[in-house]
């Protein structure tokens, strides 16, 4: 190792040192200087080298080279005069060229070093594997794609003979030819497949070096084409579904433009393709909202909306439900039907459930909600009276039930296998009521059937019959059915020879009987014939603890019929409900809540305060005493206030209802019957209420 000495500490000098501290055969035995604040000596003290400042105290040391890079020429004179043996004296201006050769050389260096990394950095990062042999094939370089495609780690590449890699390797072949191989497949021993391109590495001289291969893992492609091809058969069969489906179907994309629409569509809107596809959702919408538009933002399905499509302004109701993959709304489906089918449906329905209704009983006493003590007597006492055959009167307010308990009292007893009739007997005409009930032979009167007819109790043979409104039959009618309670035998109209029936019977009303009797509107022997077992269902004023099961029940009915999805009730509604009288009882709270929920937002669940309508319809029922204060005393007697104040209120609920019988009754409670003849006796005609209005 050659001792060198450098006298001068200058900007030359330490650059030399800083040179010569890293080189190998070279070490610096002192630095000289005169100036004791010389950069050169600070960086020798660091690097823990001698210094001074008279360069002739170290001449006698041994040492091989002195390097002069004061600039003084006298000093570089006195160093050469001084030297002996073997000691070499470098000017400094060799020196200084020597310095910039070696910064010129660390910059090369440093740049190529930089070029280096920075192919090494791209050939790690690109997705395509390299591996690179010499001329005797073993591995010199493997990216991390290799390492990723191969499941083989560099370590365990580099230096290694390419075959033991991957022995199906070709590249011994490329070697061997000098002849590049471009996209070739090639089956790795892990399973993967990859397309893979070689090249021979020739120098300038025609020298071999060594080759590469670049190579593409194609396995997942090959997965997805073959997944695509399944995805092009699935949307070719859904298409086929779709267009071969009598269902009216539209679809759009998330954007609201129109994707698909079948023949259906075209049938009932007049629309065809080139009209739709492409075009925003609300194109064939002649009156409505576009609910395509409203699934795409809400992401919730909306079902038996109403509107109007195509020029022709078809009415259909319209379902509409979101197409979501992975949390992302990609479009929805819209499916139309026509309403006019709908209609003719939906009377086949009711004329099949009235056929079902009028032969068998829909419900069970686990269909009756509550568990309040009142309810629990009038259903301990209704399952007594399904165990006997005894005739049982249901009694009490209008909207309480009545009807379900008859229903009940039928499934509970030993007749729950044969027919169950049920009449209404306030809305079947006077005339034509008691043929209903007992039949009529041939002849009996104009338009008679040929052969006659069978009469409700005929039909409830052997099961059981339930009137309902006992209470608004006609004398007549009471009479022809105290016959048939003590003989058990029916004659019908314009027959003469009885007919035996054993039939259950189960009657109901929410008329006072008693007064009725003292009216004598109702006879007092019939009366004791149907009261032998008498059921009184309370009000739901005087069960309001139910109110809570009661609502449940209700919303789950409603979400089911309106495919709504309602959860619950808040505190604050349930606290408004049960402050107030429910005069129309369960059939007025089905009716509040039904419209409660109606009105509701489709994305709401919980009904609160606000969705609540107004509950002072019937004041007159829960505040008597207050409507009675707003009367001024006049001199008249009590029969007459009342049948005046009767008169107003029937007239003011009859007006309110746009001058709708049906539905005035149904607001006033009574029966339509009740109503013609109130309205018949006050002289109460829509003719003379428009002309005062």
């Amino acid at each position: 190792m050659k001792r060198v000495l450098i006298v001068g500490a200058g900007k030359g000098g330490t650059a030399l040192l800083e040179m010569l501290y890293v080189a190998d055969r070279m070490q610096v035995v002192a630095i000289i200087d005169h100036n004791q604040q010389a950069k050169g000596l600070e960086l020798a003290k660091i690097y823990g080298i001698p210094t001074g400042s008279n360069w002739k105290e170290w001449m006698d040391e041994d040492v091989d080279i002195v390097i002069e890079v004061t600039g003084n020429e006298q000093v570089l004179d006195e160093l050469m005069q001084t030297s002996h043996g073997k000691m070499i004296v470098i000017p400094g201006s060799i020196a200084y060229i020597i310095v910039e050769l070696l910064d010129e050389k660390e910059s090369l260096f440093r740049h190529i070093k930089t070029q280096m990394n920075h192919q090494h950095l791209i050939l790690n990062n690109i997705r395509d594997g390299m591996i690179v042999v010499d001329n005797q094939g073993i591995v010199q370089f493997v990216n991390k794609s290799t390492e990723r495609i191969t499941g083989i780690a560099k370590e365990a590449s580099v230096g290694k003979p390419i075959t033991d890699l991957i022995a199906q390797s070709r590249l011994p072949h490329v070697l061997h030819s000098r002849v590049k191989e471009v996209n070739q497949k090639l089956l790795l021993e892990n399973g993967k497949q990859v397309i893979t391109t070689r090249i021979p590495m020739i120098d300038a001289d025609g020298e071999l070096v060594g080759a590469f291969a670049v190579f593409k893992d194609i396995t997942e492609v090959m997965t997805l084409a073959e997944e695509n091809t399944d995805l092009i058969e699935i949307k070719t069969m859904l298409e086929a579904i779709i267009h071969s489906s009598d269902e009216a179907i539209s679809v759009v994309d998330e954007n609201g433009k129109g994707i698909m629409i079948n023949p259906a569509y075209t049938k009932i809107t007049g629309l065809k393709e080139m009209d739709v596809v492409g075009k925003p959702a609300n194109v064939d919408i002649s009156e409505g909202e576009s609910i395509h538009m409203e699934v795409l933002k809400t992401r919730k399905p909306v079902r038996g909306v109403r509107m109007k499509v195509g020029a022709a302004k078809r009415d259909v109701l319209v379902n509409v439900a979101p197409v979501i993959v992975d949390g992302k709304i990609k479009g929805s489906v819209g499916v139309l039907h026509d309403v006019s089918e709908i209609k003719a449906l939906t009377n086949e329905l009711k004329r099949a459930r009235q056929i079902i209704r009028n032969l068998e009983a829909k419900y069970t006493f686990d269909d009756i909600i509550g568990d309040s003590p009142e309810l629990k007597l009038a259903l301990e006492q209704a399952k007594i009276g399904a165990r006997t055959p005894a005739i049982v009167l249901l009694r009490g307010e209008s909207g309480t039930g009545k009807e379900l308990f008859a229903h009940a009292i039928h499934n509970e007893s030993d007749r729950k296998h044969n027919k169950f009739i049920r009449v209404n007997c306030a809305a079947i005409a006077e005339s034509i009521l008691e043929s209903e009930l007992f039949g009529y032979e041939e002849g009996a009167f104009s338009g008679a059937k040929r052969g006659g007819k069978r009469g409700f109790f005929e039909e409830a043979n052997m099961g059981s019959i339930f009137l309902d409104e006992i209470g608004e039959l006609s004398l007549h009618t009471q009479a022809k059915l105290l016959r048939v309670l003590q003989e058990n035998e029916i004659v019908r109209v314009g027959g003469t020879d009885p007919i035996p029936i054993n039939v259950r019977i189960i009657t109901a009303t929410n008329v006072n009987l008693e007064k009725a009797i003292m009216n004598k509107t109702f006879r007092e022997d019939l009366y004791y014939r149907l009261n032998r077992l008498p059921i009184y269902i309370p009000a739901l004023q005087e069960r309001k603890t139910d109110l809570p099961c009661l609502i449940e029940h209700i919303i789950e009915k409603i979400n089911r019929d309106y495919g709504r999805h309602v959860r619950s009730i808040s505190t604050k509604a349930l606290l408004r409900l049960e402050k107030y009288h429910w005069p129309g009882n369960v059939r007025e709270l089905e009716n509040v809540i039904g419209r409660a929920i109606i009105y509701m937002d489709m994305n709401e669940e919980e009904i609160n305060v606000e969705h609540i309508p107004d509950l002072d319809l019937a004041s007159i029922k829960q505040n008597p005493e207050a409507q009675v204060s707003k009367i001024k005393h006049t001199r008249t007697s009590l029969k007459h206030a009342i049948e005046n104040y009767e008169k107003q209120y029937i007239k003011k609920v009859y007006q309110q209802n746009n001058y709708n019988k049906t539905k005035t009754a149904k607001d006033l409670d009574v029966s339509i019957r009740n109503l013609y003849y109130k309205m018949s006796k006050y002289q109460i005609e829509k003719s003379n209420l428009q002309d005062l209005s």
